[in-house]
């Protein structure tokens, strides 16, 4: 038996290295990214379009047609498919964001033939029943009024329409009247629009057996409907109103959204910048949270986020705070950005963000279905073969210095927009 009574030892982690990704192309031009590691016979496939709010020709149709396609196809109800999925004990999501829709198996590898033909049905044939189209306008609105009674919500919200204009794909709000407005036939547009091989990437891990490999390619390799679709050209218009406070008398905490418009992660910055982000408020040690909550007592958790997404991206900084500490919490925020421009981090505190940056990405190294979704990212935002290996070594090597000039430059009181709801 081991001493529990000894800590291990620390051992510094030397090299990262993600996977490089088998690709094959089905007969209809398909790419397929297979990533086979695991010793457990199952096997996780995603399907990830090119089919959000970018593509969309009616607000709130890409999130509806990607909530709908679920619902049933001309032969089968959506209880006839979540049941079958159920008999062979697999599941079936449809993840998405707002650059993207996905459907996602996971499932034994000796059970993806039977399922995989539920998954061609619903992206061949999908229903788009009216009265499933009724029942999602009933639960987006009942959503929509539970969701704007929060102040997080309100200022999350209201933050992204401020840095990207209200028309912009990454800022535009929903609103009752756009449910109300979704009919049959916007549906069906968008999914016969998009929903096509040239705007599809494939991702298998696990263990896909070349029968699994062979199934795929006699479905969907061979069924969906060929050709792709453009994003649609839309210009940022950001409000020139860059500080908004919005009361709210019956709230117990008000919250805060601090933040601006970056970068996607091709820009040059980003490695850096997501390094400084993880310094000022991205773990649970970080200076954010050191000053707000331990040292103030101001909040329970304050966090900042670099949100990067397919043609753009966001910084900023959340939190929820007591009553009436709103003003002294904003303040402090400021105080944290001035000080990483003013002075360079201190080798201590560096070494240990470098570790725990270092720790966070073994962790996504763990298991083949992590690695997937590496490869994933790597894929859809068109990125360089190496992003990984360039993250990792930006995270060994980068300077006080360095980071102290990336703070000159993005964290500036008078590039931030400001929030605060309560």
């Amino acid at each position: 038996m081991p001493n529990r009574t000894i800590a291990p030892l620390l051992r510094e982690i030397t090299s990262l290295q993600l996977p490089k990704p088998e690709i094959i192309h089905l007969d209809n031009g398909i790419p397929v990214y297979i990533t086979r590691m695991g010793t457990q016979p199952v096997v996780r496939m995603e399907l990830v379009f090119e089919a959000g709010r970018w593509y969309e020709e009616k607000k709130l149709i890409s999130r509806a047609t990607s909530r709908l396609i679920k619902e049933g196809t001309r032969t089968r109800s959506g209880a006839d498919i979540a049941e079958t999925v159920d008999f062979y004990g697999g599941s079936l999501a449809f993840p998405g964001s707002l650059d993207t829709s996905s459907v996602a198996l996971f499932c034994l590898t000796k059970h993806f033939d039977k399922l995989l033909p539920l998954v061609d049905d619903l992206l061949t044939s999908p229903a788009f029943a009216e009265e499933e189209i009724a029942k999602f306008k009933r639960r987006s609105l009942q959503r929509f009024k539970m969701d704007t009674g929060k102040t997080d919500v309100i200022a999350y919200r209201k933050i992204t329409e401020m840095m990207f204009g209200k028309e912009h794909p990454y800022g535009y709000n929903s609103h009752p009247s756009m449910f109300d407005n979704i009919q049959r036939e916007d549906l069906v547009n968008h999914f016969l629009k998009n929903y096509r091989t040239g705007n599809l990437k494939i991702f298998l891990s696990g263990s896909p057996t070349d029968d699994v490999l062979e199934t795929l390619n006699k479905t969907l390799g061979r069924n969906l409907p060929e050709g792709s679709s453009i994003p649609n050209k839309v210009l940022i218009d950001p409000n020139p109103q860059q500080i908004l406070s919005i009361p709210k008398k019956n709230n117990l905490q008000s919250a805060i959204r601090i933040g601006c418009k970056t970068f996607d992660r091709k820009h040059e910055d980003y490695n850096g910048f997501y390094i400084l982000n993880t310094i000022l408020g991205g773990y649970f040690g970080a200076r954010l949270m050191t000053n707000l909550r331990e040292d103030k007592g101001y909040t329970y958790g304050v966090y900042s986020n670099l949100e990067p997404m397919r043609y753009d991206g966001y910084f900023n900084v959340s939190t929820e705070v007591a009553k009436g500490a709103a003003s002294d919490a904003v303040g402090e925020i400021y105080k944290e950005f001035e000080r990483l421009r003013e002075k360079p981090v201190g080798d201590e505190e560096l070494m240990m963000v470098r570790n725990y940056l270092l720790g966070y990405l073994l962790t996504g190294l763990d298991g083949p279905f992590n690695v997937s979704e590496m490869v994933k990212m790597v894929a859809i935002d068109d990125l360089d073969i190496n992003f990984f290996d360039n993250m990792v070594q930006t995270i060994k090597t980068i300077t006080p210095n360095e980071i102290q000039a990336l703070a000159n430059k993005y964290l500036k009181r008078e590039n931030m927009y400001e929030v605060v709801v309560g």
